[in-house]
């Protein structure tokens, strides 16, 4: 279509492990982000919702991400053959996307959704994930072996005609294989620093992709069924495997200001609770939430 002609560049081969389980997949040479090339498809029409309840996922994918974009817009670049950069695009009930007391856990969903897929994948490149101490770190991104492996960007998008569903497109990026001197930040890492023995990044991507397909739509159609059970099973959960709690943090907001101390629990609607210095205790909806170093 016209529009897709302005961001993107060519396509790639198609991705065979995430055609055979996605509703559809979208893969292009480069674009400016996955995110933005949803949205820009979804309003106009180029690409049909998926089915309703998180039953079905779509997938938008490029091998060059030129100005993806993360929380509180940072930028996501990637080079081709490094990193995973794919869009999940899901359809759900606008009452779930729109409920403050519960459309926090979405953004939790989709790092659990990669957190099976990694675990998956090298499951399937007979590599343990346990050695790869892989978690969530409050609220969208994913940890191995303490540093950044990856990140989450959840975006609702309101759909032409649909009153009663919106779109959710879910940008998920992971370093798969950049090597130690070209990553990003000196806290962050890439999988195959850490696991020996895996395929080149296409087809781990590939692989991955296909995972995160399975793992969204089993867990979006269970948190549809019933929000405010899933969320909390998905508190216990994430109790379990998030890197933040019981950690020293520093929480830097959009107007400029920063609260350092301790983050003691995440609550009912996925917010974190932070104990300051002075004992007084903070909750924090939306944050950019760095561990501070021991």
């Amino acid at each position: 279509s016209e529009g897709m002609s302005e961001t993107t560049r060519g396509i790639i081969p198609n991705m065979p492990r995430t055609t055979e389980v996605a509703d559809n997949v979208i893969a292009v040479v480069e674009t400016a982000s996955t995110n933005t090339l949803a949205r820009q498809m979804l309003r106009d029409g180029t690409m049909a919702p998926p089915a309703d309840g998180g039953a079905g996922v779509a997938v938008v994918a490029t091998d060059v991400q030129s100005a993806g974009r993360g929380r509180l817009e940072r930028t996501w670049v990637s080079a081709p053959g490094e990193s995973m950069t794919c869009s999940y695009i899901a359809t759900l009930p606008v009452g779930v996307i729109a409920d403050g007391s519960v459309n926090g856990w979405l953004t939790v969903i989709a790092g659990f959704a990669a957190l099976d897929a990694l675990r998956g994948a090298l499951a399937e490149c007979g590599v343990a994930s346990e050695d790869c101490g892989l978690r969530l770190k409050w609220p969208n991104d994913l940890f191995c072996q303490g540093r950044k492996l990856g990140g989450i960007l959840t975006e609702m998008v309101p759909l032409p005609g649909r009153d009663d569903s919106a779109a959710l497109v879910i940008g998920i990026g992971i370093n798969l294989a950049i090597p130690a001197d070209r990553l990003p930040t000196e806290q962050s890492t890439s999988l195959q620093l850490h696991v020996q023995g895996l395929p080149d990044a296409r087809t781990l991507r590939d692989m991955i992709a296909a995972h995160i397909v399975r793992s969204l739509s089993s867990r979006l159609s269970g948190f549809v069924a019933d929000p405010h059970a899933a969320a909390e099973r998905l508190r216990e959960e994430t109790s379990r495997v998030c890197w933040t709690l019981g950690r020293r943090v520093e929480a830097r907001f959009t107007d400029g200001s920063v609260l350092t101390g301790t983050a003691t629990a995440l609550n009912a609607d996925a917010s974190l609770s932070v104990r300051d210095d002075a004992g007084e205790n903070h909750v924090v909806h939306t944050a950019d939430v760095g561990v501070l170093p021991l």
